[in-house]
């Protein structure tokens, strides 16, 4: 017998093309089989697709749970966000120092934290990707694999000199540094060392090991944020996009790259790339070094919106939003297919932490970063499908190519043997976007007012039921991913 069998559903497959009229067994939370007709009274449950589009349940590689909010608390908002819009598997980057837990120390007593604080309470599968922040983090990078199945870590480049928000001159404290340490370019350096060495230490894990950069340069964001202010004739969107100019996110790929040749990390992935610089730069280094594993990944931020979005400072993100031309760059690459996944990057930042209620219009003042999970899908098959991106497509950027690559090898596809992860969706309802239809605890978001069409009508987590037409189903059924692993 079946667990559950969704009937007349049109199945988008990664790596094929076209769809297919169909209908998906379940079985002990995975796909059992796959194909027209598939009797119901095999099945202990049905449920009626009504010829909706089947997707892979979207694995949004880049989310930031618990940023500004407690843990426990934003685990469940946010990972309903998720759920509504049509995320299966959230993988979130998380750090010691100021934000996220607020402390320091070692990994070895940080993060069993973080997973007694998650457990329970999430309503997708999840994973976190960890930056080694300390000297000792370094050390421990081997241990968080083989004892917690990290296997995908970050450096946050800008940290070097610049706070999340901007100009900074607390470094030490922001990180929760020791004394005499530096998060710098050498560190940096002996972080991808390390997973050099991991990569020959376990071969057969080698392929999942993989470093994440966010590519800005501290001396320039620094340089051009005086300059900007100085000057006083930029407000908004304007002025972050300058002060934190395309250039420094090109450098910064340059100097990752070449770190990264020089000690042999063969799995880089370059985060949130948000200019026509910036990707340029990241081709350049592909072209370059070829024998290096190159990821690019972008925003359904940046792909969305630009420095004239109305909603002005609730749109302030690093890096920023950027001009028309720069995100017109950004679809074009990745109808090329010079792009690998598409993410969220998303950090809830209720509005009476995002800005100042006395200067609500000073960028400066602004918190950086928003949420956006609940419209990835939606938004990227919005604008996508005028522009020829093929559903097919939409399933790699979204869930194939992201699970590929951070080892969540049973996630990213519908066929028999992978989680029944399950995304009903709607191609033809259009929809407003507004923040009071969504559960996350932001309350507001920069795409208020945008017109979307394709709509999430369902998702299934390993068969599960958690979200249908607006409403969530049940209990909260997450389970944390060691990876790599099925």
């Amino acid at each position: 017998m079946y667990d559950l069998l969704i009937r007349n559903v049109r199945l988008v497959r990664p790596c094929r093309e076209g769809v297919e009229a169909v209908d998906i067994a379940v079985a002990e939370g995975k796909v059992a089989a796959v194909g027209p007709g598939l009797p119901p009274e095999q099945a202990r449950e049905t449920y009626d697709g009504r010829g909706l589009l089947a997707f892979p349940g979207l694995v949004d590689a880049h989310m930031h749970v618990g940023i500004y909010s407690p843990l426990p608390q934003d685990a469940v908002t946010e990972s309903q966000a998720a759920a509504m819009g049509g995320v299966t598997t959230a993988i979130t980057y998380i750090r010691t120092g100021e934000y996220y837990l607020n402390r320091g120390g070692p990994y070895r007593d940080f993060y069993p934290e973080v997973l007694r604080l998650s457990e329970g309470r999430y309503w997708v599968d999840y994973a976190y990707h960890l930056a080694p922040i300390h000297r000792v983090h370094i050390e421990e990078m081997p241990m968080l694999l083989t004892e917690f199945g990290v296997a995908s870590f970050k450096i946050f480049m800008f940290y070097g000199g610049h706070g999340l928000h901007g100009r900074s001159d607390r470094q030490h404290n922001f990180l929760c540094l020791e004394p005499g340490e530096r998060y710098d370019f050498a560190h940096f350096e002996f972080i991808m060392r390390r997973l050099a060495e991991m990569s020959e230490a376990y071969p057969d894990l080698a392929p999942y090991l993989s470093l994440s950069l966010h590519c800005e340069v501290a001396d320039i964001l620094n340089a051009y944020t005086e300059i900007v202010q100085r000057e006083g004739r930029l407000r908004g969107l304007h002025a972050y996009h300058a002060a934190r100019p395309p250039h420094s996110e090109g450098l910064a790929v340059f100097i990752a790259s070449y770190l990264a040749y020089e000690t042999r990390c063969a799995n880089i992935n370059l985060l949130h790339l948000s200019s026509r610089k910036a990707l340029e730069a990241a081709l350049m280094m592909r072209d370059l070094f070829p024998h290096i594993n190159f990821r690019r990944e972008v925003t359904i931020g940046h792909l969305l919106l630009d420095v004239d979005a109305p909603t002005g400072v609730l749109a302030k993100v690093n890096p920023p939003i950027r001009p028309r031309e720069d995100v017109e760059y950004l679809w074009e690459r990745l109808l090329a297919g010079d792009v690998d996944w598409v993410v969220s990057d998303h950090a809830c930042c209720a509005a009476e932490l995002k800005y100042s209620a006395e200067h609500p219009d000073d960028i400066w003042l602004a918190k950086s970063g928003f949420g956006g999970t609940e419209y990835l899908l939606s938004g990227l098959h919005s604008e996508g499908r005028k522009r020829g991106l093929s559903l097919n497509r939409i399933a790699e950027l979204t869930a194939w190519n992201p699970a590929q690559r951070y080892g969540l090898l049973g996630k990213g596809d519908l066929a028999p043997g992978y989680d029944a992860d399950i995304v009903l969706f709607d191609p033809d309802e259009t929809f407003v976007v507004r923040a009071a239809e969504s559960p996350s605890a932001q309350g507001y978001t920069p795409f208020e007012g945008h017109t979307l069409t394709g709509r999430v009508r369902a998702t299934f987590v390993r068969g599960h039921l958690v979200y249908e037409n607006g409403r969530f189903v049940g209990q909260p059924v997450g389970r944390y991913l060691r990876r790599p692993g099925r």
